[in-house]
């Protein structure tokens, strides 16, 4: 048996165990249990039990994701409602206390280093799905952007009780149409002669900056262009 395979079963069995128990070494056990995988096994596959377990739920919710974003039809979609149909369709790739027991570990000052990591992966995700191209700072701000966009979203959801979660969607309209502002001002200043000067130092200084370009151990690039 495989890794994936082991972290599939887990999962699926994890799912009777996490919303009462969280992401815990007891959640993490009886997984393993029900799923009939020896525990020696387990902790093979997941060195850090439940947290590890936890991190294959939220790489299966972007696995979901992806999967759904190749199949849909999004050509005649402007690009904002593109990011705000990723997003959704994210969120709705997780069982809500799954999310909130999630939620609830990474807010721990032990594991928050995963969970930024593991909300800035759904960002990466999106925007390099949905096509960006961008080599520069940009590459930075659009995956921070989102991070924000995503986690807030995420946040709200487990609060909503409203029908078919209609809140949070209205919620995440808001957000995205905050930052395609932001994009609207940014481009406004680009075409302003006044700004444009003002800016030209700190412009340069950023215009060092490169995007990872596939290094997986660097956040990133300074060249001396």
């Amino acid at each position: 048996m495989t890794n994936d395979e082991i972290i599939a079963k887990m999962l699926s069995a994890a799912e009777a165990h996490v919303p009462f128990d969280g992401w815990s070494r007891a959640a993490f056990d009886a997984s393993a249990r029900d799923a009939g995988i020896e525990p020696a096994l387990a902790r093979a596959a997941l060195p850090r039990g439940a947290v590890d377990l936890a991190l294959a739920y939220h790489e299966a919710g972007d696995r979901a994701m992806l999967d759904r974003i190749e199949a849909e039809d999004m050509g005649e979609m402007r690009f904002t409602d593109r990011v705000k149909s990723a997003v959704r369709w994210r969120i709705e790739a997780g069982e809500r206390e799954m999310v909130r027991r999630g939620s609830t570990l990474f807010a721990l000052p032990q594991h928050a280093a995963d969970g930024a990591r593991a909300i800035w992966g759904t960002a990466d995700r999106i925007w390099t799905a949905l096509g960006d191209t961008s080599e520069d700072y940009n590459w930075y701000t659009k995956r921070a952007t989102l991070s924000g966009v995503y986690g807030s979203t995420v946040l709200y959801w487990l609060g909503d009780d409203s029908l078919e979660a209609a809140a949070t969607w209205e919620f995440l309209d808001r957000r995205i149409d905050d930052v395609m502002q932001i994009e609207k001002l940014k481009a406004k200043a680009n075409d302003s002669r006044i700004i444009s000067t003002l800016m030209a130092g700190p412009m340069k200084i950023l215009g060092h900056v490169r995007a990872p370009a596939g290094q997986t151990d660097m956040p990133g690039r300074w060249t001396a262009k």
